[in-house]
């Protein structure tokens, strides 16, 4: 197995989905659940999320082709956004990419049974998530040993999350707000460096540095 794709896949996969972070978000959004309850929404929301990302690792270049995009588009739009993640980890700031928006954890905070939403969805299959698993699965270009890497390195990320969630309270404990802010810093240096280097592929397999008059 490329070693090289694996550990892409690793560090992008574990960025943009954020296990740590996760769990603190799942802790605050279940204080009024029983250790049970966490259980059963933990495993359930893992699971969708789970469904959502490997139907866009499947179908992910069906999908760009029916709608016209081009494998250097999608590197070029996709090391965008995860660099705006990348960003937003690095600064320790909030947005839609990774997590969600004030009005959704507003609506979840009335819902008896977050798991699908906003749990599977946006917070573990996010638009950053989504947009890596088809851009890490194209860029494999249907090797498959490169493809068992990037499908094994996003099982292995949301089997990580789901351990994180139902260890929430006490990673939460661990780590506290500093520790995690000083992961999600050096994982988003990471990102950062690789989403650049996708929007330079991507450029490049474009043709549009080297077209001539």
């Amino acid at each position: 197995m490329p070693t090289d794709t694996l550990l892409l896949a690793l560090t992008t996969f574990f960025a943009t989905i954020g296990p740590a972070d996760l769990a603190l978000v799942f802790a605050a959004m279940t204080t009024r659940n029983t250790p049970r309850e966490r259980r059963v929404i933990a495993l359930r929301g893992t699971l969708v999320a789970t469904a959502i990302l490997v139907f866009f690792a499947v179908f992910g270049n069906a999908l760009l082709g029916a709608f016209g995009i081009s494998l250097p588009a999608l590197k070029t739009a996709g090391g965008a956004l995860l660099f705006l993640i990348s960003l937003d980890m690095v600064f320790a700031r909030h947005s839609g990419g990774t997590g969600t928006t004030s009005e959704e954890e507003a609506e979840a905070r009335t819902r008896a049974d977050i798991s699908v939403f906003p749990l599977a969805t946006p917070l573990i299959a996010g638009p950053g998530a989504i947009s890596a698993t088809v851009l890490l699965i194209s860029n494999a270009q249907g090797d498959q040993l490169k493809l068992a890497a990037v499908v094994g390195a996003m099982l292995a990320i949301l089997l990580l999350t789901y351990l994180a969630l139902l260890a929430a309270i006490p990673i939460q404990r661990l780590l506290g707000v500093t520790g995690l802010a000083v992961v999600s810093r050096i994982v988003g240096v990471l990102l950062a460096a690789l989403s650049v280097q996708f929007i330079f592929d991507g450029i490049k397999a474009s043709g549009l540095l080297g077209a001539g008059p």
